[in-house]
């Protein structure tokens, strides 16, 4: 999943890269994507706990995986 994210990622941002919402500097960048999924993410484990909560491990994986990368 993280090849093809990838390419999906490099492809839309070639297509958007001069677009307004899109930042020029890629500090700037990694921190707007960073945020957008750990708000999916945090979205996510709401739901979890709401309708599943023996499936809450994945989205709080998904939340350390983020913050882990933020802290190196």
């Amino acid at each position: 999943y993280c090849y093809v994210s990838g390419i999906f990622l490099n492809s839309y941002l070639k297509v958007v890269q001069d677009a307004p919402f899109i930042p020029r500097d890629r500090n700037q960048l990694e921190t707007m994507l960073e945020t957008f999924l750990l708000e999916k993410a945090v979205y996510e484990l709401g739901y979890e706990m709401n309708n599943r909560p023996a499936w809450i491990v994945l989205p709080i994986k998904g939340i350390r995986q983020i913050l882990e990368k933020k802290i190196e």
